[in-house]
């Protein structure tokens, strides 16, 4: 058995300042410029829709737009389980299950303990969007039955409080979906840690797009929030 590579230390940690400094930024993005993300953009889109949702009784809509994001977590946690459960499958297999690293110090000592560390950070990965998923699912079986209450019913159901509930179902789903992005690039660790340290830059560059949009300014729109009253014009 021979002694970790400096190679996996070093791309390892590399990778992870990247992808840590990127999200620090995707962050402090989210509360200082939120119109710049499609995050912050579609946060406050949602608010909107459940404002003139629960203001115009749209109730088949709403029930309709949440049952379909209830589908979409449903399948992807299954999806996250089922992977989950056959890397487990494989490390519990007779001729593993004595390399299995449950001393830290192996697993810096051991090549082979390290490709078992390895797959075991893989199926955290695929656990923790499972968990997502399903915290996601609840929040929107919540969203169910409060956004269909009328507003003059309780004062405190107000369509801010709703859209709190709906957006911490939407936050949930987001994590589930970054442990998704970053399995991706856990996987290419297993081929090397240099393929894992170029997986993370392109890994970056896709989020990017994926997570900013154009400079768009929706603090004059009729719908805003903070002008609910232009709302019924």
């Amino acid at each position: 058995m021979t002694g970790i590579h400096w190679s996996e230390m070093v791309f390892a940690g590399a990778t992870f300042l990247v992808l840590t400094a990127y999200h620090i930024y995707w962050v402090h993005q989210l509360h200082y410029s939120p119109f710049q993300t499609y995050q912050g953009l579609t946060r406050h889109l949602r608010h909107m829709w459940v404002e003139s949702v629960m203001k115009e009784r749209r109730d088949i809509l709403s029930v309709q737009t949440l049952r379909n994001s209830i589908m979409a977590c449903s399948f992807l946690a299954s999806t996250a389980m089922l992977i989950g459960l056959g890397l487990l499958s494989f490390i519990f297999k007779p001729e593993h299950i004595t390399e299995i690293p449950f001393d830290p110090t192996q697993i810096f000592s051991h090549m082979r303990a390290l490709f078992l560390a390895k797959i075991l950070l893989l199926i955290m990965h695929f656990f923790f969007a499972f968990f997502s998923f399903t915290l996601a699912i609840r929040y929107f079986n919540q969203m169910n039955f409060m956004i269909n209450v009328p507003v003059d019913c309780d004062p405190m159901l107000t369509p801010e409080f709703v859209s709190k509930t709906l957006d911490l179902g939407m936050t949930h789903y987001t994590l589930g979906m970054r442990a998704y992005y970053l399995a991706a690039v856990v996987t290419l660790w297993l081929f090397g840690p240099q393929w894992m340290f170029l997986g993370s830059l392109v890994l970056v560059v896709i989020l990017y797009r994926l997570d900013h949009c154009c400079h768009l300014d929706y603090s004059a729109a009729v719908c805003d929030l903070k002008n609910r009253g232009e709302f019924q014009k």
